[in-house]
């Protein structure tokens, strides 16, 4: 195994090459190769620009004069995996339905659940590329920032410039690696180890919020830490710990936004919702959010910019309607922002409160504040507000999950009969993938 890298000067990027049985371990395989690309950095929440070596074999990372190598390589592979992460999970949320003509795009618009628990997912490797899933990005993600920190951790500390605001950065991307592990399936194995509940996952991505929150503390990290508040309320929220999700939130300063950052370096590095929207047409956004409204007397809700493109799909038949939320390959996606931060706070403090919340984030974007009739059931409003504000963010499916929402069942728009993703009991797994077939085959403790 080695950690490869181009020699531009730039952050880098991690590629496949985990044997597929090894993806959920903490042991490489020895013949397996993690290549990690370079690519441009943009705004200051971007990447730092270090100098990378070519190819860097596994049993050299004990040097550490490689440590801004690994931490290059586990926030890149992050970034891809948040944009598979976010447009698969959009596609399964009702965001978009498919418009492309593949099979292995169509098996998420009919929620297969036999061709989904063998497809992984990986991240494209041309910008045309069909087909999602985020099981081994979020994977491989999550490994490499939990390596990096044991790695990283074990050197002397006047071995590394800046040792500690490194582990805060590999401890927030490991936090929010296993976040969405824990939000986009209905169990969970790490390491090849026992099969975890969702409630598991998520405390075990409250630990490493609360290890980056402190260590960030401490490196001065302003944009980790507050990227570590919200994500650490967004896990204990998932866990019921409301009034410990509000103190996260409430510490969120205003105009915060944490991105992943996206190039046209390599098509693994482009926006991977843009491509498959407007590069490929492989998605459409669905009708529900089209044409979108707000406020008395109504005017067009901006949260939800789409547009119909005036054709069909890759398919020939579906009507193609774009988001314009990205709009181009380099643009970025929010991991983590004020806005969340603040919904989060308005769901857990609910009444007046909310009320209050929700209409100066609607101030501020200059939209009409709410009406009374959306101020007489505040719950419901709540729920619609996270569906407009965070559109192709990657969190309405965790929504749909834990509000109960009703996914679509019979036939969809293609007269495909939708699958039942159901993998346990109970309302709160309805509906969330199944673990692939290539942990729950390999997996002895499975």
């Amino acid at each position: 195994m080695s950690y490869q890298t181009t020699n531009t000067g730039r952050a880098a990027r991690s590629r496949e090459g985990l044997d597929m049985r090894q993806i959920g371990r903490r042991v490489f395989a020895g013949a397996a190769l993690l290549a990690v690309l370079a690519f441009g950095t943009g705004a200051c929440n971007s990447l730092l620009e270090v100098s990378i070596p070519g190819r860097v074999p596994v049993d050299q990372l004990e040097n550490p004069a490689l440590a801004p190598t690994m931490v290059s390589a586990a926030l890149g592979e992050f970034e891809c995996a948040f944009a598979q992460y976010v447009s698969t999970t959009g596609i399964l949320s009702g965001e978009y339905i498919i418009s492309g003509l593949t099979i292995p795009s169509n098996i998420w618009g009919w929620r297969g659940q036999v061709e989904i628990k063998a497809a992984t997912g990986n991240c494209p490797t041309t910008s045309n590329a069909t087909g999602y899933g985020y099981y081994t990005p979020l994977q491989r993600a999550r490994f490499l920032a939990e390596d990096g920190f044991k790695r990283i951790e074990a050197f002397a500390d006047a071995a590394v410039s800046g040792k500690t605001d490194k582990l805060a950065q590999l401890a927030a991307y490991a936090g929010y690696s296993t976040l969405l592990l824990g939000e986009g399936f209905c169990e969970m194995s790490l390491d090849e180890g026992p099969r975890l509940t969702r409630a598991q996952v998520w405390a075990e991505a409250e630990d490493w919020f609360t290890k980056a929150i402190d260590l960030a503390t401490t490196a001065n990290n302003t944009a980790i830490k507050n990227m570590a508040l919200v994500g650490r309320a967004r896990a204990r929220l998932n866990l019921g710990k409301t009034a410990e999700a509000n103190t996260d939130a409430s510490a969120v300063p205003a105009g915060f936004v944490r991105n992943a950052a996206y190039s046209t370096a390599e098509p693994r590095r482009e926006n991977r919702v843009f491509n498959a929207s407007i590069t490929a047409r492989d998605i459409s956004v669905a009708a529900a959010y089209r044409n979108l409204t707000v406020g008395s007397p109504a005017v067009p809700d901006t949260r939800v910019r789409v547009v119909d493109a005036g054709l069909n799909g890759r398919d020939g038949v579906t009507r193609q309607w774009d988001q314009l939320k990205y709009t181009a390959k380099t643009s970025a996606i929010p991991i983590a922002s004020y806005t969340q931060a603040r919904l989060i706070m308005a769901e857990v403090q609910g009444g007046a409160q909310a009320v209050t919340i929700l209409n100066a984030l609607r101030t501020g974007a200059s939209l009409p504040v709410l009406t009374p009739a959306e101020e007489a059931d505040i719950p419901a409003t709540i729920v619609e507000e996270r569906r407009r504000w965070l559109f192709s963010e990657g969190a309405r499916y965790q929504d749909m999950l834990r509000f109960g929402i009703s996914f679509p069942s019979g036939l969809n728009h293609k007269n495909q009969t939708y699958g039942d993703l159901a993998c346990g009991a109970g309302a709160s797994v309805r509906q969330a993938l199944p673990l692939p077939d290539v942990e729950t085959l390999n997996n002895p403790n499975l």
